[in-house]
């Protein structure tokens, strides 16, 4: 019997630590924190906030009693994936994809941070392969397409074709105009090249003291929608837990209000406004 209560309340305590390592973000940071030493991977930090105040210095302050405030430097969570996809019929890609685990979409190049926009809402949906099908040929073909030239493209039966549009449409990933469908998004960009253009350095940073933005997604969920976006042949092979290091510049108006701006720590570019994600 006592052998018996041991064993449920062992499985009871796993249960109970997974569902508080995916539910609760922060608990999940400290636990990495302790498995790696006190340190976490980071892109590198190459401009200062200095550097990008004074280059913006006219951009952001109107006259001379607008003044800036103390930056502030966090770290915004990214999934770095190892893949291998089919680049064409006779050649199998390898390399990286980075993805955010805030905004949920893909970073195209790590250079410019170009990014897809579209994939945060198909994780909401919990899009599916099958999803993956309508909104991949509608993304190619600048996302609107009538009933008879998406049967053709996917080559399915009529039925079939109805109840992917059906739960497309109940997903709210795609709306209907008389007999076109076309994504639900404001200029999507999901037809990319199943890689990120980086070159940039991975460092390692003391954990202590470092502002950390919390994970809005799973890492699971970054995986299973680019296995459902990209393919029976895309595979992950690795995935890392990774930083993008971003200054918040504030901005102190004449009238006591603030403005922040957001910028990309790696190129010395600004992030968008949505991009308060603290």
């Amino acid at each position: 019997m006592r052998l018996f209560l041991s064993l449920i309340f062992g499985i009871l305590l796993i249960a109970g630590s997974t569902w508080i390592v995916l539910d609760y973000p922060e608990v999940q940071s400290i636990a990495m924190d302790v498995m790696q030493k006190g340190k976490f991977q980071t892109l590198e930090v190459r401009h200062s906030a200095e550097n990008i105040m004074d280059n913006y210095k006219k951009e952001l302050l109107k006259d001379s009693d607008h003044v800036f405030l103390e930056p502030i430097l966090t770290f915004h969570p990214y999934l770095l994936m190892e893949i291998k996809y089919t680049r064409s019929e006779n050649q199998t890609g390898e390399g990286l994809i980075l993805w955010s685990l805030v905004d949920g979409e893909m970073v195209i190049n790590a250079s410019t941070w170009e990014t897809t926009h579209g994939y945060h809402d198909c994780i909401i949906a919990r899009a599916t392969r099958e999803d993956f099908k309508i909104i991949n040929a509608l993304a190619t073909n600048r996302g609107l397409l009538d009933r008879e030239s998406l049967l053709k493209q996917l080559n399915v039966e009529n039925d079939l074709l109805d109840l992917w549009l059906d739960k497309c449409r109940t997903k709210n990933l795609i709306v209907q105009h008389g007999n076109s469908y076309r994504l639900h998004l404001q200029e999507p960009k999901l037809q990319v090249v199943p890689e990120t253009k980086l070159n940039q350095w991975l460092v390692s940073k003391p954990a202590k003291n470092a502002r950390r933005v919390a994970k809005r997604f799973r890492p699971s969920q970054i995986e299973s929608i680019a296995k459902a976006a990209f393919g029976n042949d895309f595979a992950i092979r690795k995935t890392t837990e990774i930083f993008l290091p971003v200054y918040s510049i504030v901005v102190q108006n004449p009238d006591g209000s603030q403005m922040t701006t957001f910028w990309n720590a790696l190129n010395g570019k600004r992030l968008p406004q949505s991009y308060n994600l603290e």
